[in-house]
Protein backbone atom coordinates (compact mmCIF):
# COMPACT_ATOMS: atom_id res chain seq x y z
CA UNK A 1 0.00 0.00 0.00
CA UNK A 2 1.40 3.49 -1.00
CA UNK A 3 0.05 6.84 0.69
CA UNK A 4 -0.52 10.63 -0.42
CA UNK A 5 -0.98 13.19 1.94
CA UNK A 6 -1.65 15.91 0.98
CA UNK A 7 -2.11 19.16 3.50
CA UNK A 8 -2.28 23.00 2.66
CA UNK A 9 -0.73 26.01 3.72
CA UNK A 10 -1.22 30.09 3.91
CA UNK A 11 -4.73 30.60 3.68
CA UNK A 12 -8.00 27.98 3.04
CA UNK A 13 -9.65 27.35 0.24
CA UNK A 14 -7.06 26.91 -1.87
CA UNK A 15 -8.54 23.80 -3.34
CA UNK A 16 -6.84 21.14 -1.90
CA UNK A 17 -9.63 18.81 -2.30
CA UNK A 18 -9.76 19.52 -6.34
CA UNK A 19 -5.96 19.38 -6.12
CA UNK A 20 -6.34 15.47 -3.96
CA UNK A 21 -9.18 14.78 -6.56
CA UNK A 22 -7.00 15.66 -9.04
CA UNK A 23 -4.27 13.30 -8.77
CA UNK A 24 -6.87 10.59 -8.18
CA UNK A 25 -8.08 11.14 -11.34
CA UNK A 26 -4.70 10.77 -12.89
CA UNK A 27 -3.60 7.86 -11.24
CA UNK A 28 -6.36 6.18 -12.08
CA UNK A 29 -5.92 6.54 -15.81
CA UNK A 30 -2.54 5.26 -15.10
CA UNK A 31 -4.30 1.96 -14.40
CA UNK A 32 -3.84 2.63 -10.88
CA UNK A 33 -6.83 1.84 -7.81
CA UNK A 34 -6.55 5.08 -5.62
CA UNK A 35 -9.21 5.88 -2.09
CA UNK A 36 -9.77 9.11 -0.78
CA UNK A 37 -10.07 10.22 2.53
CA UNK A 38 -10.45 13.30 4.74
CA UNK A 39 -9.86 14.70 8.05
CA UNK A 40 -11.27 17.45 9.36
CA UNK A 41 -9.99 19.14 12.45
CA UNK A 42 -13.31 20.57 13.76
CA UNK A 43 -14.91 19.13 16.89
CA UNK A 44 -18.25 18.28 15.28
CA UNK A 45 -18.95 14.96 14.91
CA UNK A 46 -19.98 15.41 11.14
CA UNK A 47 -21.14 18.20 9.30
CA UNK A 48 -24.39 17.16 9.88
CA UNK A 49 -25.90 19.67 11.94
CA UNK A 50 -23.74 22.88 10.18
CA UNK A 51 -25.45 25.23 8.89
CA UNK A 52 -24.81 25.74 5.22
CA UNK A 53 -23.27 29.09 6.08
CA UNK A 54 -20.64 27.44 8.25
CA UNK A 55 -20.13 24.27 5.80
CA UNK A 56 -21.70 24.76 2.68
CA UNK A 57 -23.14 21.58 1.18
CA UNK A 58 -23.38 18.15 3.31
CA UNK A 59 -22.64 15.30 1.12
CA UNK A 60 -24.22 12.21 1.71
CA UNK A 61 -22.67 8.59 0.53
CA UNK A 62 -24.01 5.32 -0.12
CA UNK A 63 -23.78 4.23 4.04
CA UNK A 64 -25.58 7.35 4.99
CA UNK A 65 -22.38 9.08 6.52
CA UNK A 66 -22.97 12.86 5.99
CA UNK A 67 -19.38 14.11 4.90
CA UNK A 68 -17.79 16.93 3.80
CA UNK A 69 -17.94 18.30 0.00
CA UNK A 70 -15.04 17.27 -0.84
CA UNK A 71 -15.82 13.80 -0.77
CA UNK A 72 -18.25 14.90 -3.63
CA UNK A 73 -15.42 15.99 -5.65
CA UNK A 74 -13.16 12.32 -4.43
CA UNK A 75 -16.13 10.54 -5.70
CA UNK A 76 -16.80 12.75 -8.84
CA UNK A 77 -13.39 12.66 -9.69
CA UNK A 78 -12.84 8.99 -9.35
CA UNK A 79 -14.40 5.60 -9.59
CA UNK A 80 -14.46 4.90 -5.86
CA UNK A 81 -17.38 4.48 -3.93
CA UNK A 82 -16.88 5.91 -0.53
CA UNK A 83 -18.15 4.87 2.76
CA UNK A 84 -17.93 7.08 6.51
CA UNK A 85 -14.44 5.18 6.95
CA UNK A 86 -13.22 7.93 4.40
CA UNK A 87 -13.83 10.85 6.43
CA UNK A 88 -12.79 11.52 10.26
CA UNK A 89 -13.31 14.41 12.70
CA UNK A 90 -11.66 15.45 15.60
CA UNK A 91 -15.29 15.24 17.09
CA UNK A 92 -15.30 11.44 16.36
CA UNK A 93 -11.28 10.82 17.03
CA UNK A 94 -11.77 11.89 20.71
CA UNK A 95 -15.37 10.57 20.57
CA UNK A 96 -13.58 6.72 20.13
CA UNK A 97 -11.12 7.34 22.87
CA UNK A 98 -13.21 8.57 25.64
CA UNK A 99 -15.27 5.59 25.02
CA UNK A 100 -12.34 3.58 24.88
CA UNK A 101 -11.43 5.22 28.34
CA UNK A 102 -14.78 4.16 30.12
CA UNK A 103 -15.11 0.63 28.33
CA UNK A 104 -11.55 0.67 30.25
CA UNK A 105 -9.63 -0.12 27.23
CA UNK A 106 -6.41 1.70 27.83
CA UNK A 107 -5.99 -0.54 31.14
CA UNK A 108 -5.72 1.84 33.67
CA UNK A 109 -2.87 4.19 32.13
CA UNK A 110 -3.22 8.18 31.85
CA UNK A 111 -4.88 8.63 28.49
CA UNK A 112 -3.25 11.58 26.88
CA UNK A 113 -3.20 13.43 23.17
CA UNK A 114 0.07 11.31 22.52
CA UNK A 115 0.35 8.17 21.83
CA UNK A 116 -3.68 7.75 22.45
CA UNK A 117 -5.27 10.28 20.12
CA UNK A 118 -2.58 10.21 17.22
CA UNK A 119 -3.27 6.11 17.58
CA UNK A 120 -6.95 6.78 17.08
CA UNK A 121 -6.41 8.89 13.87
CA UNK A 122 -3.84 6.19 12.37
CA UNK A 123 -5.95 3.79 13.40
CA UNK A 124 -8.30 5.35 10.58
CA UNK A 125 -5.85 4.63 8.09
CA UNK A 126 -4.96 1.11 8.45
CA UNK A 127 -9.18 0.28 8.86
CA UNK A 128 -9.93 2.07 5.41
CA UNK A 129 -7.25 0.16 3.71
CA UNK A 130 -8.03 -3.37 5.54
CA UNK A 131 -11.68 -2.71 4.13
CA UNK A 132 -10.00 -1.82 0.33
CA UNK A 133 -7.47 -4.63 0.34
CA UNK A 134 -7.06 -3.92 -3.58
CA UNK A 135 -6.11 -0.32 -3.34
CA UNK A 136 -2.92 0.58 -4.86
CA UNK A 137 -2.72 4.14 -3.30
CA UNK A 138 -4.57 5.74 -0.67
CA UNK A 139 -4.49 9.66 -1.18
CA UNK A 140 -5.86 11.45 2.33
CA UNK A 141 -6.48 15.40 2.61
CA UNK A 142 -6.40 17.49 5.59
CA UNK A 143 -8.11 19.82 6.57
CA UNK A 144 -7.62 22.95 7.80
CA UNK A 145 -4.23 25.06 7.47
CA UNK A 146 -1.01 23.95 8.72
CA UNK A 147 0.14 25.96 11.93
CA UNK A 148 -3.84 25.66 12.98
CA UNK A 149 -3.82 24.52 16.57
CA UNK A 150 -6.92 21.93 15.76
CA UNK A 151 -5.11 20.10 12.80
CA UNK A 152 -1.56 19.75 15.31
CA UNK A 153 -2.40 16.14 16.18
CA UNK A 154 -3.16 15.20 12.55
CA UNK A 155 0.08 16.41 11.61
CA UNK A 156 1.62 14.56 14.00
CA UNK A 157 -0.24 11.15 13.25
CA UNK A 158 1.21 11.50 9.54
CA UNK A 159 4.52 12.01 10.99
CA UNK A 160 4.39 8.63 12.85
CA UNK A 161 2.18 6.77 10.02
CA UNK A 162 5.50 7.75 7.81
CA UNK A 163 7.79 6.21 9.86
CA UNK A 164 5.62 2.91 10.61
CA UNK A 165 5.01 2.32 7.44
CA UNK A 166 8.17 3.48 5.57
CA UNK A 167 9.12 6.79 3.80
CA UNK A 168 9.74 5.47 0.72
CA UNK A 169 5.87 4.40 0.68
CA UNK A 170 4.19 7.81 1.88
CA UNK A 171 4.73 11.05 -0.40
CA UNK A 172 3.49 14.22 1.36
CA UNK A 173 2.61 16.93 -1.17
CA UNK A 174 1.94 20.37 0.38
CA UNK A 175 -0.98 23.23 -1.16
CA UNK A 176 0.10 26.97 -0.62
CA UNK A 177 -0.27 30.17 -1.86
CA UNK A 178 1.69 32.00 -4.38
CA UNK A 179 -0.03 35.77 -3.84
CA UNK A 180 0.12 37.86 -6.81
CA UNK A 181 1.17 41.91 -5.09
CA UNK A 182 -0.79 43.95 -7.97
CA UNK A 183 1.14 47.54 -6.96
CA UNK A 184 4.61 45.79 -7.37
CA UNK A 185 3.64 43.69 -10.55
CA UNK A 186 5.19 40.14 -8.50
CA UNK A 187 4.40 36.90 -7.13
CA UNK A 188 5.67 36.64 -4.12
CA UNK A 189 6.99 33.29 -2.43
CA UNK A 190 7.54 34.38 1.49
CA UNK A 191 4.32 33.07 2.54
CA UNK A 192 4.99 29.34 0.66
CA UNK A 193 8.22 29.72 2.17
CA UNK A 194 6.90 29.88 6.04
CA UNK A 195 4.25 27.58 5.14
CA UNK A 196 6.61 25.36 4.30
CA UNK A 197 8.74 25.93 7.43
CA UNK A 198 6.26 25.96 9.29
CA UNK A 199 5.42 21.87 8.14
CA UNK A 200 9.04 21.11 8.85
CA UNK A 201 9.01 22.05 12.12
CA UNK A 202 6.18 19.99 13.05
CA UNK A 203 8.32 17.18 11.34
CA UNK A 204 7.53 16.91 7.82
CA UNK A 205 9.62 17.65 4.82
CA UNK A 206 6.89 17.98 1.91
CA UNK A 207 8.24 15.58 -1.67
CA UNK A 208 5.80 18.34 -3.65
CA UNK A 209 4.62 21.56 -3.01
CA UNK A 210 1.72 22.76 -4.91
CA UNK A 211 1.87 26.18 -5.86
CA UNK A 212 -1.90 28.11 -6.52
CA UNK A 213 -1.73 30.32 -8.42
CA UNK A 214 -3.53 33.05 -11.05
CA UNK A 215 -0.37 33.19 -13.29
CA UNK A 216 1.65 30.58 -14.89
CA UNK A 217 4.75 29.74 -12.37
CA UNK A 218 8.27 31.02 -13.28
CA UNK A 219 11.34 29.47 -13.52
CA UNK A 220 13.26 32.04 -10.82
CA UNK A 221 10.61 31.66 -8.80
CA UNK A 222 10.27 27.66 -9.04
CA UNK A 223 14.24 27.79 -8.62
CA UNK A 224 13.38 29.96 -5.66
CA UNK A 225 10.38 27.68 -3.88
CA UNK A 226 12.57 24.46 -4.41
CA UNK A 227 15.68 25.90 -2.50
CA UNK A 228 13.92 27.39 0.52
CA UNK A 229 11.65 24.44 0.92
CA UNK A 230 14.24 21.97 0.14
CA UNK A 231 12.41 20.16 -2.52
CA UNK A 232 13.70 19.44 -6.23
CA UNK A 233 12.96 22.01 -8.90
CA UNK A 234 10.84 19.94 -10.86
CA UNK A 235 8.69 19.42 -7.72
CA UNK A 236 7.01 22.66 -7.60
CA UNK A 237 3.92 22.70 -9.60
CA UNK A 238 2.15 25.13 -10.82
CA UNK A 239 -1.46 24.63 -10.11
CA UNK A 240 -3.24 27.86 -11.68
CA UNK A 241 -6.89 29.15 -12.00
CA UNK A 242 -9.10 27.19 -14.48
CA UNK A 243 -10.73 29.25 -17.21
CA UNK A 244 -14.21 27.53 -17.33
CA UNK A 245 -14.56 24.54 -15.19
CA UNK A 246 -13.15 22.40 -12.31
CA UNK A 247 -12.62 19.41 -14.05
CA UNK A 248 -9.43 20.74 -16.00
CA UNK A 249 -7.74 20.98 -13.28
CA UNK A 250 -6.73 17.16 -13.56
CA UNK A 251 -5.12 18.56 -16.88
CA UNK A 252 -3.36 21.79 -15.64
CA UNK A 253 -1.57 19.26 -13.20
CA UNK A 254 -1.10 16.88 -15.69
CA UNK A 255 1.23 20.16 -17.30
CA UNK A 256 3.84 20.14 -14.67
CA UNK A 257 3.62 15.79 -14.25
CA UNK A 258 2.53 15.82 -10.95
CA UNK A 259 1.75 12.54 -11.58
CA UNK A 260 4.96 11.21 -12.79
CA UNK A 261 6.44 13.05 -9.16
CA UNK A 262 4.46 10.61 -7.79
CA UNK A 263 4.44 7.22 -8.59
CA UNK A 264 8.60 7.98 -8.92
CA UNK A 265 8.27 9.12 -4.98
CA UNK A 266 5.98 5.93 -4.21
CA UNK A 267 8.17 3.59 -6.54
CA UNK A 268 5.33 2.94 -9.13
CA UNK A 269 7.08 4.23 -12.06
CA UNK A 270 6.23 1.13 -13.81
CA UNK A 271 2.97 2.49 -14.27
CA UNK A 272 1.71 3.81 -18.47
CA UNK A 273 1.41 7.57 -19.00
CA UNK A 274 -2.72 8.10 -18.03
CA UNK A 275 -4.86 7.91 -21.31
CA UNK A 276 -6.95 11.13 -20.65
CA UNK A 277 -8.88 11.13 -23.92
CA UNK A 278 -12.56 10.50 -22.57
CA UNK A 279 -11.78 13.03 -19.30
CA UNK A 280 -10.27 15.63 -22.18
CA UNK A 281 -13.83 15.33 -24.58
CA UNK A 282 -15.84 15.80 -21.64
CA UNK A 283 -13.93 19.02 -20.81
CA UNK A 284 -13.95 20.14 -24.37
CA UNK A 285 -17.88 19.72 -24.34
CA UNK A 286 -18.42 21.86 -21.32
CA UNK A 287 -15.97 24.62 -22.42
CA UNK A 288 -17.51 24.21 -26.54
CA UNK A 289 -20.83 23.03 -26.36
CA UNK A 290 -23.23 23.01 -29.86
CA UNK A 291 -26.26 24.19 -27.28
CA UNK A 292 -27.33 26.49 -24.30
CA UNK A 293 -30.33 26.25 -21.73
CA UNK A 294 -31.27 28.44 -18.86
CA UNK A 295 -32.52 27.19 -15.40
CA UNK A 296 -33.52 28.75 -12.49
CA UNK A 297 -32.29 27.54 -9.25
CA UNK A 298 -35.06 28.35 -6.62
CA UNK A 299 -33.61 27.70 -2.96
CA UNK A 300 -33.02 29.01 0.43
CA UNK A 301 -29.22 29.54 0.37
CA UNK A 302 -28.81 30.69 -2.93
CA UNK A 303 -25.94 33.11 -2.63
CA UNK A 304 -23.39 30.55 -0.69
CA UNK A 305 -21.91 29.03 -4.17
CA UNK A 306 -21.18 25.81 -1.95
CA UNK A 307 -24.64 24.88 -0.66
CA UNK A 308 -25.95 23.25 -3.61
CA UNK A 309 -22.24 22.34 -5.23
CA UNK A 310 -23.53 18.81 -6.40
CA UNK A 311 -26.72 20.16 -7.90
CA UNK A 312 -24.65 22.68 -10.25
CA UNK A 313 -21.82 19.96 -10.58
CA UNK A 314 -25.15 17.36 -12.18
CA UNK A 315 -26.24 19.73 -14.13
CA UNK A 316 -22.54 20.37 -16.11
CA UNK A 317 -22.95 16.31 -16.32
CA UNK A 318 -25.79 16.38 -17.93
CA UNK A 319 -25.38 19.92 -20.04
CA UNK A 320 -21.95 18.23 -21.19
CA UNK A 321 -23.85 14.77 -22.16
CA UNK A 322 -25.86 16.56 -24.49
CA UNK A 323 -23.60 18.94 -25.42
CA UNK A 324 -25.44 22.28 -24.15
CA UNK A 325 -24.06 24.47 -21.74
CA UNK A 326 -26.16 25.48 -18.53
CA UNK A 327 -26.67 28.49 -17.99
CA UNK A 328 -27.71 28.98 -14.30
CA UNK A 329 -29.41 31.71 -12.47
CA UNK A 330 -29.89 31.66 -9.29
CA UNK A 331 -32.89 32.34 -7.78
CA UNK A 332 -33.79 33.46 -4.22
CA UNK A 333 -37.18 31.71 -2.92
CA UNK A 334 -37.88 34.71 -0.95
CA UNK A 335 -37.88 36.92 -3.65
CA UNK A 336 -40.08 35.36 -5.56
CA UNK A 337 -42.80 35.27 -2.40
CA UNK A 338 -42.38 39.46 -2.65
CA UNK A 339 -42.75 39.91 -6.52
CA UNK A 340 -44.27 36.79 -8.11
CA UNK A 341 -42.40 33.73 -10.23
CA UNK A 342 -42.73 34.90 -13.42
CA UNK A 343 -41.29 38.66 -12.84
CA UNK A 344 -38.42 37.10 -10.54
CA UNK A 345 -37.77 33.83 -12.83
CA UNK A 346 -38.44 35.36 -16.37
CA UNK A 347 -38.10 33.28 -19.10
CA UNK A 348 -36.36 29.96 -18.83
CA UNK A 349 -35.85 26.43 -20.13
CA UNK A 350 -36.15 24.61 -16.50
CA UNK A 351 -36.63 24.87 -13.22
CA UNK A 352 -35.17 23.08 -10.32
CA UNK A 353 -36.21 23.32 -6.24
CA UNK A 354 -33.54 21.90 -4.83
CA UNK A 355 -33.27 20.16 -1.09
CA UNK A 356 -33.50 22.27 2.45
CA UNK A 357 -34.49 22.53 5.82
CA UNK A 358 -36.80 25.12 7.16
CA UNK A 359 -39.94 26.97 6.25
CA UNK A 360 -37.88 30.39 4.94
CA UNK A 361 -38.60 30.89 1.47
CA UNK A 362 -41.34 28.04 1.68
CA UNK A 363 -44.15 29.51 -0.35
CA UNK A 364 -41.65 31.39 -3.09
CA UNK A 365 -40.61 27.49 -3.63
CA UNK A 366 -44.08 26.85 -3.92
CA UNK A 367 -45.50 29.71 -6.33
CA UNK A 368 -41.82 28.33 -8.53
CA UNK A 369 -43.18 24.76 -8.64
CA UNK A 370 -47.02 26.32 -10.00
CA UNK A 371 -45.26 28.51 -12.59
CA UNK A 372 -43.35 25.57 -14.10
CA UNK A 373 -46.49 23.28 -14.08
CA UNK A 374 -49.08 26.39 -15.90
CA UNK A 375 -46.08 27.51 -17.83
CA UNK A 376 -45.06 23.86 -19.23
CA UNK A 377 -41.46 24.74 -18.08
CA UNK A 378 -39.46 21.64 -17.10
CA UNK A 379 -39.53 21.26 -13.96
CA UNK A 380 -37.18 19.05 -11.45
CA UNK A 381 -37.89 18.74 -7.94
CA UNK A 382 -35.20 17.30 -5.28
CA UNK A 383 -36.41 16.20 -1.83
CA UNK A 384 -37.77 19.04 -0.64
CA UNK A 385 -38.79 20.22 -4.05
CA UNK A 386 -40.44 17.16 -4.59
CA UNK A 387 -42.70 17.82 -1.38
CA UNK A 388 -42.95 21.13 -2.44
CA UNK A 389 -44.49 19.99 -6.19
CA UNK A 390 -46.42 18.08 -3.88
CA UNK A 391 -48.21 20.59 -1.82
CA UNK A 392 -48.49 22.90 -4.92
CA UNK A 393 -50.46 20.20 -6.52
CA UNK A 394 -52.73 19.58 -3.67
CA UNK A 395 -53.31 23.01 -3.35
CA UNK A 396 -54.10 24.13 -6.95
CA UNK A 397 -55.59 21.03 -8.82
CA UNK A 398 -56.43 18.89 -5.36
CA UNK A 399 -58.60 21.94 -4.23
CA UNK A 400 -56.92 21.21 -0.78
CA UNK A 401 -56.54 24.80 0.40
CA UNK A 402 -53.83 25.66 2.02
CA UNK A 403 -52.03 21.88 2.43
CA UNK A 404 -48.67 21.80 3.35
CA UNK A 405 -45.72 20.02 5.43
CA UNK A 406 -46.21 19.49 9.25
CA UNK A 407 -42.39 20.73 9.16
CA UNK A 408 -43.84 24.04 7.95
CA UNK A 409 -47.36 24.24 9.59
CA UNK A 410 -48.10 21.76 12.48
CA UNK A 411 -51.46 22.21 12.40
CA UNK A 412 -52.65 22.24 8.65
CA UNK A 413 -55.83 20.75 7.77
CA UNK A 414 -54.33 18.55 4.91
CA UNK A 415 -50.63 17.06 5.88
CA UNK A 416 -49.70 15.74 2.54
CA UNK A 417 -46.13 15.77 3.79
CA UNK A 418 -45.21 15.00 6.97
CA UNK A 419 -43.05 13.68 9.47
CA UNK A 420 -41.67 9.84 9.28
CA UNK A 421 -42.98 7.60 11.92
CA UNK A 422 -39.94 6.27 12.70
CA UNK A 423 -38.94 9.71 13.25
CA UNK A 424 -41.64 10.51 15.90
CA UNK A 425 -40.16 11.25 19.67
CA UNK A 426 -36.58 11.57 18.54
CA UNK A 427 -34.58 14.51 19.63
CA UNK A 428 -31.15 14.32 18.77
CA UNK A 429 -30.43 16.24 15.23
CA UNK A 430 -27.65 14.49 14.22
CA UNK A 431 -27.07 11.10 12.07
CA UNK A 432 -31.02 10.61 12.84
CA UNK A 433 -32.96 11.35 9.31
CA UNK A 434 -33.13 9.16 7.04
CA UNK A 435 -29.66 8.71 5.32
CA UNK A 436 -28.11 6.90 2.96
CA UNK A 437 -28.56 4.96 -0.19
CA UNK A 438 -31.74 2.25 -0.46
CA UNK A 439 -33.57 0.72 -3.02
CA UNK A 440 -37.04 1.81 -4.89
CA UNK A 441 -39.16 0.26 -7.32
CA UNK A 442 -39.83 1.76 -10.67
CA UNK A 443 -43.10 1.57 -12.13
CA UNK A 444 -42.99 0.69 -16.15
CA UNK A 445 -44.83 3.28 -18.64
CA UNK A 446 -43.35 6.27 -16.38
CA UNK A 447 -41.31 9.08 -17.47
CA UNK A 448 -38.84 7.98 -14.84
CA UNK A 449 -38.74 4.68 -15.65
CA UNK A 450 -38.37 5.45 -19.15
CA UNK A 451 -35.14 7.54 -17.93
CA UNK A 452 -33.51 5.27 -16.33
CA UNK A 453 -34.29 2.45 -19.24
CA UNK A 454 -34.22 -1.12 -18.45
CA UNK A 455 -34.49 -1.25 -14.98
CA UNK A 456 -37.03 -1.85 -12.47
CA UNK A 457 -35.63 -1.22 -9.40
CA UNK A 458 -32.67 1.87 -8.59
CA UNK A 459 -30.79 2.66 -5.50
CA UNK A 460 -30.53 6.40 -4.40
CA UNK A 461 -29.03 8.32 -1.87
CA UNK A 462 -31.53 9.82 1.18
CA UNK A 463 -31.41 12.60 3.76
CA UNK A 464 -34.43 13.92 4.83
CA UNK A 465 -37.45 13.29 7.91
CA UNK A 466 -40.42 14.14 6.10
CA UNK A 467 -42.54 11.82 3.58
CA UNK A 468 -45.02 11.74 1.41
CA UNK A 469 -48.37 10.95 3.27
CA UNK A 470 -49.79 8.18 2.22
CA UNK A 471 -52.99 8.88 3.19
CA UNK A 472 -53.85 11.24 0.65
CA UNK A 473 -52.08 9.03 -2.20
CA UNK A 474 -55.17 7.89 -3.79
CA UNK A 475 -56.16 11.79 -3.92
CA UNK A 476 -53.46 12.94 -5.39
CA UNK A 477 -53.35 10.34 -7.78
CA UNK A 478 -57.03 10.40 -8.76
CA UNK A 479 -56.24 13.97 -9.60
CA UNK A 480 -53.46 13.43 -11.84
CA UNK A 481 -50.46 13.03 -10.23
CA UNK A 482 -48.34 10.24 -10.90
CA UNK A 483 -46.54 7.72 -8.53
CA UNK A 484 -43.31 6.02 -10.71
CA UNK A 485 -41.56 4.98 -7.35
CA UNK A 486 -41.77 3.81 -3.97
CA UNK A 487 -39.49 2.44 -1.55
CA UNK A 488 -38.95 -1.61 -1.71
CA UNK A 489 -39.07 -2.09 1.90
CA UNK A 490 -41.48 0.15 3.39
CA UNK A 491 -43.77 0.96 -0.01
CA UNK A 492 -42.66 5.13 0.88
CA UNK A 493 -43.24 7.66 -2.26
CA UNK A 494 -39.80 8.10 -4.04
CA UNK A 495 -40.96 9.82 -7.63
CA UNK A 496 -43.53 12.04 -8.55
CA UNK A 497 -44.07 13.16 -11.87
CA UNK A 498 -47.21 14.49 -14.31
CA UNK A 499 -47.28 12.93 -17.42
CA UNK A 500 -48.93 15.60 -19.90
CA UNK A 501 -46.41 18.01 -19.17
CA UNK A 502 -42.83 18.03 -20.94
CA UNK A 503 -41.13 17.00 -18.01
CA UNK A 504 -42.55 17.68 -14.24
CA UNK A 505 -40.46 15.29 -11.58
CA UNK A 506 -40.00 15.14 -7.80
CA UNK A 507 -37.40 12.82 -6.32
CA UNK A 508 -37.69 12.44 -2.31
CA UNK A 509 -33.79 11.14 -2.89
CA UNK A 510 -31.00 12.56 -4.23
CA UNK A 511 -29.82 12.18 -7.45
CA UNK A 512 -27.07 14.34 -7.38
CA UNK A 513 -24.71 12.16 -4.97
CA UNK A 514 -24.27 9.73 -8.04
CA UNK A 515 -23.60 12.23 -10.84
CA UNK A 516 -20.33 11.39 -12.56
CA UNK A 517 -18.69 13.46 -15.35
CA UNK A 518 -18.97 11.08 -18.23
CA UNK A 519 -22.23 9.27 -16.48
CA UNK A 520 -24.71 11.96 -15.70
CA UNK A 521 -27.55 10.57 -13.48
CA UNK A 522 -30.48 9.89 -15.80
CA UNK A 523 -32.97 11.96 -14.03
CA UNK A 524 -30.79 15.05 -14.37
CA UNK A 525 -29.79 13.94 -18.06
CA UNK A 526 -33.66 13.68 -18.92
CA UNK A 527 -34.17 17.15 -17.20
CA UNK A 528 -31.53 19.36 -19.34
CA UNK A 529 -32.84 17.00 -22.46
CA UNK A 530 -36.34 18.46 -21.69
CA UNK A 531 -34.91 22.04 -21.37
CA UNK A 532 -33.05 21.92 -24.49
CA UNK A 533 -36.60 20.48 -26.09
CA UNK A 534 -38.05 24.08 -25.05
CA UNK A 535 -35.03 26.09 -25.82
CA UNK A 536 -34.88 24.72 -29.30
CA UNK A 537 -39.09 25.09 -29.73
CA UNK A 538 -38.88 28.34 -28.19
Amino acid sequence: MKYIFVTGGVVSSLGKGLAAASIGTLLEHRGLTTLMQKFDPYLNVDPGTMSPFQHGEVYVLDDGAETDLDLGHYERFTSGVLSRMNNLTSGQVFDSVIKKERRGEFLGKTVQFIPHVTDEIKLRMHKVTEDNPNTDVLITEIGGTVGDMEGLLFIEALRQFALEVGKENVCFIHVTLLPYIKAAGEVKTKPTQQSVAKLRELGIQPDIVICRTEADLDEDNRKKIAMFCNVERKNVVAFRDVAHTIYECPLDLRRDKIDRLVVDKLGLGHTPSPALEDWERFVQRVIHPKHKVTIAVAGKYIELQDAYKSIYESLIHAGAHHDTKVQIIRVEAEAIEDRGAKEVIGDVDGILVPGGFGDRGIEGKVLAAKYARESNIPYFGICLGMQIATIEFARNVCGLKDANSTEFDKATKYPVICLQEEQKGIEDMGATMRLGSSESILFTGTKAADLYGNVDRIHERHRHRYEFNSDYQDRLQEAGLVISSVSAEEGLVEIVELPDHPFYVGAQFHPEFQSKPNHPHPLFAGFVAAALEKSSNA
